[in-house]
């Protein structure tokens, strides 16, 4: 059997599996369990979001055969083949590889036919801004008038590319960055079900890393697990993911503070003999120095053990 990433082995089947969104999977709910799930949606936000993975619950949940609370019973023969994706009335297209006036043309052209089997045809275009001029204003006629079998989800990281037509004719939901506490919370399942072992550091570490992505996330967890078949720790992570060792970082911005050009200089040299790259060493001193301040402000930070508190604390006064 090939291997599954495990971001793609741990996408949520339902949404309440799904974790930071609860203002938009309830909304979805409850339009599913009402019986009126609007004719065209757009997923906006951040990457790692829940965007394609809502997208795809929607399309099972319209068109499940047993739906349970608005969610899909992924148990009958319409969840299981769309799971498969094996069932031609969900069509998944990525807009950044099909983004012509053909391709377009061709969706338009499909709708007019009855689904297959589904009650609903269902079209969930990714990247949708990446379409041409010419393939958003092919769109634009269907959108506005689509046949009552078929429902379009558009998903976008960047809805300001999209034309004011195309967002007037979608109900829109803006995916938020996902809060720390919930990307830890879903990382510890898949630790528990995936038998990885890891410090409760690292997993804190993982989660500002992410900046809110939860695929992200997954991914530098699922790197690290597979560097090491022992506990994962804090120091682990922050070898795997590039980052500059702090002990340099706060060598170097301790000498600048104090005016010890040699120190600085010794810092630098430390930097460009260990491989690191110089660009990425500025913008983590740059956050570092924003680190000590807000430190210095709020006497709280999310990245940093007590010690390297301690040691904020006194750079900062």
């Amino acid at each position: 059997m090939s291997y599954i990433a495990l971001y793609r082995k741990f996408r949520p089947l339902k949404f309440e599996d799904m974790v930071g969104q609860e203002h938009i999977t309830k909304t979805l709910k409850n339009q599913i369990m009402a019986g009126r799930v609007g004719h065209a949606y757009l997923m906006s936000g951040g990457r790692g979001t829940g965007k394609t993975t809502s997208a795809k619950i929607l399309a099972r949940a319209v068109n499940c055969l047993n739906p349970q609370d608005g969610e899909p019973c992924n148990e009958c023969e319409i969840c299981k083949e769309i799971l498969e994706g094996s069932l031609t009335d969900v069509v998944e297209m990525d807009a950044a590889s099909n983004n012509s006036v053909e391709d377009i043309r061709a969706i338009r052209d499909e709708v007019n036919f009855l689904p297959t089997k589904a009650k609903y045809r269902v079209y969930i275009i990714d990247e949708v801004h990446m379409l041409s001029v010419g393939a958003f204003n092919a769109l634009l006629k269907t959108l506005e008038e689509p046949p009552e079998h078929v429902k379009f989800i558009l998903a976008t990281t960047e809805p300001q590319k999209l034309p004011a037509t195309i967002l007037s004719r979608c109900q829109r939901f803006d995916y938020k960055k996902i809060k720390n506490e919930d990307v830890i919370r879903r990382l510890k399942i898949i630790c528990t079900q995936s038998n990885i072992k890891i410090t409760e550091d690292a997993l804190k570490t993982i989660a500002v890393l992410s900046e809110g992505a939860m695929r992200d996330a997954i991914s530098i967890l699922e790197r690290c697990s597979q560097e090491s078949s022992e506990e994962i720790t804090i120091e682990l992570v922050k070898d795997l993911v590039g980052l500059p060792s702090l002990e340099i970082i706060h060598k170097l911005t301790k000498a600048i503070v104090e005016n010890d050009e040699t120190v600085a200089l010794q810092a630098i040299d430390d930097v460009v003999n260990d491989g690191k790259d110089l660009y990425n060493f500025i913008w983590e001193v740059i956050k570092y120095c924003k680190d000590i301040l807000v430190y210095k402000t709020t006497k709280k930070l999310d990245l940093y053990s007590q010690e390297e508190m301690v040691r904020n604390s006194r750079i900062s006064q």
